[in-house]
């Protein structure tokens, strides 16, 4: 007997493979009740170029979730459309957040490297004149100004 050979296909969660009696029986649901939910806007196959129904892994997971919340929870169909419209747009608003995360982070970093920037600038341009207690002058203006040589005041060997 010959060796038999496997084939593994990948197949998108999005892409639609399953008709509508192997989906139905993947949720654990009537056919009739995918069509009630695909008329209520509450999945959407795809659709074979013959026009039928193709539905993904990801529509059937759709389909147990509508199951659990009709028959766990006791949800309505009306209940199930706000809760996965609330979910959806739960969703949007989280990745909404992680863009804005990530653009305050980029902001963030580069506000810092321009402070670091600006403080080496400074200290550059900025020297301290004694004579004016703690100010701080221009480079260009200390010229301007006598510094005195010898010891600072109040230091070990004043009197």
């Amino acid at each position: 007997m010959a060796g038999r050979r496997v084939t593994r296909i990948e197949v998108s969660e999005d892409r639609g493979v399953f008709m509508i009696s192997v989906a139905a029986e993947l949720a654990e649901m009537h056919p009739q009740t995918l069509r009630m939910y695909e008329a209520r806007g509450l999945v959407a196959p795809q659709r074979s170029p013959g026009g039928t129904r193709l539905y993904s892994r990801a529509d059937v997971e759709r389909l147990r979730r509508i199951q659990a919340m009709t028959t766990e929870l006791g949800l309505n169909l009306a209940g199930v459309e706000r809760v996965l419209a609330l979910e959806a747009e739960l969703e949007r608003a989280r990745r909404r957040v992680a863009q804005l995360e990530a653009r305050a982070a980029v902001t963030q970093a580069e506000l810092e490297a321009e402070m670091e920037a600006l403080r080496r600038s400074l200290r550059a341009e900025l020297v301290r004149y004694e004579g004016a207690g703690t100010a701080l002058v221009p480079a260009g203006e200390a010229r301007a100004f006598r510094i005195r040589a010898g010891r600072p005041r109040g230091g070990a060997g004043a009197a």
